[in-house]
């Protein structure tokens, strides 16, 4: 018996979005960064529109897959580069499903970016302090890099929103 999967519309999709996503996440790796920590997340934008376009498990599938992809094609599976990446990537996700559940309007792209931006560096410190630097002093880069995850979370979420604008017509 030959079994054979047809792929949905929705797994087309989401295999489009992820390969999107993945793109962009080694494009930024190649880009220097001023300090341990600091990117810009425009893969992010993609898994934001997911959400705006799609709901968050459409989204938290794009994402997941742009982490677990993207760290087998750059070379980093179970690295701790991957493991601050997944931590980033759960934590951005948790925070967004309750956001997504609130009754009214609720939030917009900025806000979900923002969120997820302090989010993604919030685990990933939990993780780094946890696992990696078990040193209170690693906290002080904590306030820079929240400062930095607000503003790039602002920029992201703009064009986030932009692109969702553009693409509802």
């Amino acid at each position: 018996m030959k079994l054979e999967l047809e792929p949905t519309v929705e797994d087309q999709r989401i295999a489009w979005l992820a390969a999107a996503a993945v793109s962009i996440h080694i494009l930024e790796a190649l880009l220097p960064s001023p300090m341990p920590g600091l990117k810009p997340g425009f893969a992010n934008i993609i898994t934001i529109c997911v959400l705006c376009l799609y709901g968050w498990s459409t989204a938290a599938w794009v994402s997941l897959l742009r982490v677990l992809v993207g760290s087998l094609l750059l070379g980093t599976f179970l690295s701790p580069t991957f493991m601050l990446s997944l931590s980033g990537a759960l934590a951005s996700l948790l925070i967004l499903w309750p956001m997504t559940r609130l009754p009214g309007r609720g939030f917009g792209p900025v806000g979900y970016s923002v969120a997820a931006a302090l989010a993604h560096i919030s685990g990933q410190f939990v993780l780094a302090w946890a696992w990696f630097v078990p040193h209170a002093g690693i906290w002080k880069l904590f306030p820079v890099l929240l400062s930095f995850a607000v503003l790039l979370g602002l920029l992201n979420g703009i064009i986030t929103h932009k692109v969702v604008k553009h693409l509802h017509g």
